[in-house]
């Protein structure tokens, strides 16, 4: 017998604006995921923010993503601040589909280019987002804490 691919996929995670009820599960996230996290603090700044997604797979927070736009030269430039998925729930399009709602969000807020810094030895990030279109801008030296460089990738929207 023949099991439908419909019961043996993980469902596709549903994607909604973060709430106050998110941000212990999104701390959690950032601390499993990142050697220098951001502090609880940081994510309550972004509430209401409508860059800061929340993915959900089944009744869980699955990743999130932190996006916003700022001003440029008279056009506002997008920045990804912080992209993270829940270490049981990577490499199953969680990342990908975050990161598509949260350009779609910054496309509709004017923004033709987005930026990011990514860490160089990150590879799966690295790989994610130039499946996304960007661009390796600059090389930032030790921009992380434990000396680490940092790249600025680009994107046009």
């Amino acid at each position: 017998m023949t099991t439908p691919a419909s019961e043996t996929e993980t469902p596709a995670p549903t994607v909604r604006e973060a709430v106050q009820a998110d941000l212990l599960a999104v701390y959690r996230i950032e601390k499993a995921s990142f050697p220098q996290p951001w502090p609880f603090a940081a994510f309550q700044r972004f509430i209401g923010e409508p860059g800061f997604l929340i993915a959900e797979v089944g009744a869980g927070v699955a990743g999130y993503i932190v996006a916003d736009s700022i001003p440029n030269h008279g056009r506002p430039l997008g920045h990804v601040k912080d992209l993270a998925v829940h270490p049981d729930q990577r490499g199953q399009g969680v990342g990908s589909t975050l990161l598509r709602r949260a350009m779609g969000v910054m496309r509709a807020e004017g923004v033709a280019e987005v930026k990011l810094e990514v860490r160089e030895g990150n590879d799966a990030a690295r790989d994610l987002y130039e499946s996304f279109g960007f661009e390796h801008r600059r090389t930032v030296p030790r921009y992380y804490d434990d000396g680490e460089n940092a790249l600025v990738l680009v994107a046009d929207l």
